[in-house]
């Protein structure tokens, strides 16, 4: 047997803590219906904050110094793409709607989970067998689209269908979960961003083993519904009025085939988190994690970002009266399909980041351009 390929690094989480991801990645979280997920952050990170809370729609906070009232945010978004029951067929097939940017491309041949009212049901994404696309020689090579693809649970008819409890708005997602590969890399379906809610669990567990004392209210907040249009946070940005925001979420890494390095820029896993330039993006907070990068000796990634991020940074900065905001991404593979694919050391350098950014801010850092 060959033998595992060594970590390439010390690794400063424990065991424990990929523990938790592994066990948060695997719990189903689609947009709309994230309480699953929600309840497993929730419940691990309870030791580390003095209070939590959630909105009307789900969005959980921890919060670390609630009395305080200079109040600063660090945010991830607990949703994950997923697919809707559209209509059922007289011979129990399920076609389906998108919940989020899910691709449609990588569906044929996946296995999902349908979440109906008796709880999951297996089911596939049919597709031709390639023996029945050639015919006389003549290739017909028909393209998954959202109008042609539909799941197979090995029902009948809808009667059977219905039986197992799916219904129309019953949502799917991929039964694909967590996993590790050689040097250091992790896989998953809903990295995006569920891995934004484990780092700033990790910051919060941190501060709390590293006795750090605050000098604000710290919001440690896991935002629901950004993968169809930013709306947790646009919710819990009106409810918490923060006065500084740190998100998180993931970028692409542009090193793989078919990505344009002219347009999407030049970032790579496993070389630090990403810093992002944009109207959105304050530049003298960003200014103050660049610093705290240099100082930690930190590696990061710069990009820049167009009209928006396209996060939940757009979100925060925005509201209310405008909150200082700033973007801190990880590198990600294969964006929006069941194999995302990230590096532990931008993992643990995300985290560090972000806790040492934390540990620099006080209620008298100047963020003013004038």
């Amino acid at each position: 047997m060959a033998k595992a390929a060594k970590p390439t690094a010390k690794r400063m989480l424990a065991n424990e803590s990929y523990n938790f991801l592994r066990t948060y990645i695997n719990t189903p979280s689609p947009t709309g219906f994230e309480s699953g997920g929600q309840k497993v952050w929730m419940n691990y990170l309870k030791p580390y904050v003095d209070e939590m809370m959630t909105d009307p729609y789900g969005t959980a906070v921890g919060i670390i110094n609630p009395n305080e009232k200079f109040k600063v945010v660090i945010e991830a978004h607990a949703d994950e793409i997923s697919w809707f029951v559209n209509y059922i067929s007289e011979n129990g097939l399920i076609y389906l709607k998108r919940n989020g940017g899910v691709d449609h491309q990588i569906a044929p041949g996946k296995r999902v989970f349908i979440h109906g009212k008796k709880g999951q049901v297996k089911a596939v994404f049919g597709w031709p067998a390639i023996h029945t696309r050639i015919a006389g020689g003549e290739r017909k090579d028909p393209q998954p689209a959202v109008d042609n693809l539909f799941l197979d649970c090995g029902a009948k008819n809808r009667k059977q269908v219905e039986l197992l409890g799916i219904h129309i708005g019953a949502v799917a997602t991929y039964e694909e979960g967590y996993d590790e590969l050689a040097y250091d890399y992790l896989i998953g379906r809903a990295f995006d961003n569920r891995i934004g809610g484990f780092m700033i669990a990790e910051v919060a567990r941190l501060l709390k083993a590293n006795k750090k004392k605050l000098p604000y209210g710290l919001y440690v907040v896991n935002a629901v519904q950004e993968e169809i249009g930013l709306r947790g946070a646009e919710m819990i940005a009106r409810r918490i009025k923060p006065d500084i925001a740190i998100i998180t979420d993931v970028t692409h890494d542009t090193t793989t085939p078919m990505v344009n390095k002219i347009i999407e820029g030049d970032i790579a896993c496993g070389k630090g988190p990403s810093l992002a330039f944009g109207p959105a993006v304050h530049n003298k907070l960003l200014s103050v994690v660049e610093n705290v990068a240099e100082k930690k000796k930190i590696p990061v990634q710069m990009r820049t970002v167009s009209r928006s991020t396209g996060t939940d940074t757009d979100s925060f900065a925005y509201a209310n009266d405008g909150c200082p905001s700033v973007l801190i991404s990880i590198p990600l593979k294969y964006m929006h399909t069941t194999v995302e694919m990230l590096h532990k050391d931008d993992v643990e350098n995300t985290i560090k980041l972000m806790y040492e950014t934390l540990l620099s801010i006080t209620p008298k850092t100047n963020l003013s351009y004038f």
